[in-house]
Formats: C-alpha cells, sequence, structure tokens
C-alpha cells in the first residue's frame, strides 16, 4: 500500500493520534475523503470537457490513436513471429544478430572514411 511498511503505518497512526486526538481522528478522516471526492469530480468534470470539445471540433480519440494502436499491433506480431522462429537457423536471432552486425559494420567504414571539418581522431 503505497509502499509503506506496518512499522511506518503504525508511526504514522501514532503520530496523528497524538496530534488531533482519538476524538478528532473521525473527522478529520471524513475531511480528507471529502477532499479527495471533490478532487476527483473535479478532474473527471474536466477530463469530460476536453473530451466534449475534442469531439465538437471534429477530433475523434479513436482516429489519433488508431494508427499508433496498429503500429503497436504489428511490432507485437513481428516480434511473436520472431521468437516463434528462433529456432530456424534460417530466421532466428543469430540471423538477425548477424544481419545487424554487418550494418553496424558498414556504418563504421562510413564513419572512418568521413571527410570534412569533423574527422574522427585516433587514440
Amino acid at each position: 500500500m503505497f509502499g509503506i511498511g506496518g512499522s511506518e503505518l503504525f508511526l504514522i497512526i501514532v503520530i496523528a493520534v497524538m496530534l488531533f486526538g482519538a476524538d478528532k481522528i473521525p473527522e478529520v478522516a471524513r475531511g480528507l475523503g471529502k477532499g479527495i471526492q471533490q478532487l476527483k469530480n473535479a478532474t473527471d468534470d474536466i477530463k469530460g470537457e476536453i473530451q466534449k470539445t475534442a469531439t465538437e471540433n471534429g477530433f475523434d480519440q479513436n482516429s489519433l490513436t488508431g494508427g499508433l494502436s496498429d503500429e503497436v499491433a504489428k511490432v507485437k506480431e513481428n516480434f511473436a513471429k520472431i521468437m516463434e522462429n528462433s529456432n530456424d537457423p534460417s530466421f532466428g536471432l543469430d540471423k538477425i544478430k548477424e544481419d545487424l552486425g554487418s550494418e553496424i559494420e558498414k556504418v563504421k567504414e562510413d564513419i572512418e572514411t568521413l571527410e570534412g571539418p569533423i574527422k574522427r581522431q585516433d587514440r
């Protein structure tokens, strides 16, 4: 619960009893509950107003995030395929590692042959 251990919670309760007294704690808790409820209602109202305004102006949440959701689904499918075929030597992780290694080597060679005002310094 909120990363608080039993002994820490007990210490907080003891301090609250010492500060407010046993008879005032229920009133304080009620006040806190009402405050949290009002805050929640206010945030819900603000969210509803933003969604209402966006809908009135032609913005649809699904159209804004739909493309992103589709792309995430495609990436998940591709990772699933890679993991399924990881035992297959022609399409496994070794092949991907090999391909990435060769691309990295090509980029390193391109960097080594760079000419211009900024050059890599040999150490």
